[in-house]
């Protein structure tokens, strides 16, 4: 039978659900959240009185224990659910497979740090069932908004950050950025299989992903203090951030992944110049000693960005990294060969030296993404 509207006095519009199942999936992805789990249901269940939900905590393998604190509270609530991942990090993928792992007509994505005002899902339930609204978004930007007490940094890293989402969006959001927000199961179905699942902003991703322009709505909120634990904000995220309008604007014709790869590469190169200068002008080293010394250096310099950046949802650790760095050394060699060998086959049939160079480049570059993405980060 549908359940009745606990938010209107209207009829419910939503798909039937069966008596006691959740109307409202509220997914919340973590990482090392241990203290302010128990926090988090306490206040959801003051928040949604009266409406059938579920929180399922969808955690990365989390070093603190959050994911036993977490099973603690499954005990003892059946709306708390676990989802611990192993082996992969991201929190973009987190909440895509915390909503796929439900079946409520509703799902909200919020943080666990306590920052978002849980008193807003109410509100945000029911203007999406009163109304046909896609998507309702608590959003910093608009009248009534606030980033709390944020440093100046990072609120201009924020502002920026909007301006270039214009790039892939076209709905005039006032904070695309946002990481709390409540859509239809349909509206996130629609996106499903067109996400990047890059970086944080899964908000970002789902509006650019829709086949057609979503229906939305911004209510305002206050950005919140921090509880406990340590915010996972940081220098990466923002390159997260660009590599998910990379995907966005050139993904289906080259992968994100591989542009990241290529601008390591490059930074790479300045490093393998560096310590080839400084060899032969400081160490009085020969040529070829300074030569294989810079590349040595250089492919080790590649090899623990690309663990840093290029790889950051596969990151190797301990052992993984030895094995690892030996792996890419062993791609990056063979790389090393098929650069030499398609120059100096193109330069051997009367083409410009720096055409044949890059296309040297091209086919090692290439073959150092495939190779590393098999051998040295595979899943």
């Amino acid at each position: 039978m549908l359940l009745p509207d606990t938010l209107s006095g209207e009829a419910s519009a939503a798909p039937a659900v069966r008596a006691g199942s959740p109307v409202l999936s509220i997914i919340v992805p973590t990482f090392n959240e241990r203290d302010n789990v128990r926090e988090l249901v306490h206040r959801l269940d003051a928040a949604l009185t009266g409406v059938p939900w579920e929180v399922v905590f969808v955690d990365d393998d989390s070093t603190d224990g959050t994911a036993d604190a977490v099973r603690v509270l499954c005990n003892a609530d059946p709306r708390v659910r676990c989802l611990q991942r192993i082996g992969r990090r991201g929190l973009s993928s987190a909440c895509v497979e915390g909503i796929l792992s439900t079946a409520s007509p509703y799902v909200a994505v919020m943080d666990a740090d306590l920052q978002h005002d849980e008193r807003l899902l109410p509100r945000m339930l029911g203007r999406l069932r009163e109304s046909d609204l896609d998507i309702v978004v608590a959003s910093r930007y608009v009248d009534g908004g606030s980033v709390g007490n944020w440093e100046r940094r990072r609120a201009v890293l924020s502002r920026f950050a909007t301006r270039l989402s214009r790039l892939i969006v076209r709905a005039h959001l006032h904070d695309p950025m946002s990481g709390f927000f409540m859509l239809r199961r349909e509206a996130f179905m629609g996106s499903a299989h067109r996400l990047s699942n890059v970086g944080f902003k899964v908000l970002l991703d789902i509006f650019s992903s829709a086949p057609r322009p979503l229906k939305f709505e911004e209510v305002p909120y206050r950005f919140g203090s921090r509880q406990a634990g340590r915010s996972k904000l940081d220098a990466l995220v923002m390159w997260e951030f660009m590599m998910l309008v990379a995907d966005k604007l050139v993904g289906r014709v080259v992968p994100a992944r591989f542009i990241a790869f290529c601008i390591v590469g490059a930074l790479g190169v300045v490093v393998h110049m560096s310590v080839l200068a400084t060899a032969l002008k400081l160490s009085h080293l020969g040529f070829e000693a300074s030569q294989a010394t810079a590349t040595i250096v250089a492919i080790a310099f590649n090899f623990m960005l690309n663990n840093v950046l290029t790889y950051r949802d596969k990151r190797l650790h301990g052992a993984g990294l030895l094995r690892g760095l030996a792996s890419f050394y062993a791609a990056c060699g063979l790389g090393a060969i098929a650069n030499v060998g398609v120059a100096g086959y193109i330069f051997q049939r009367d083409h410009a030296w720096w055409l044949s160079g890059f296309a040297g480049i091209l086919v090692g570059s290439v073959w150092n993404y495939a190779a590393t993405s098999v051998l040295t980060w595979r899943k």
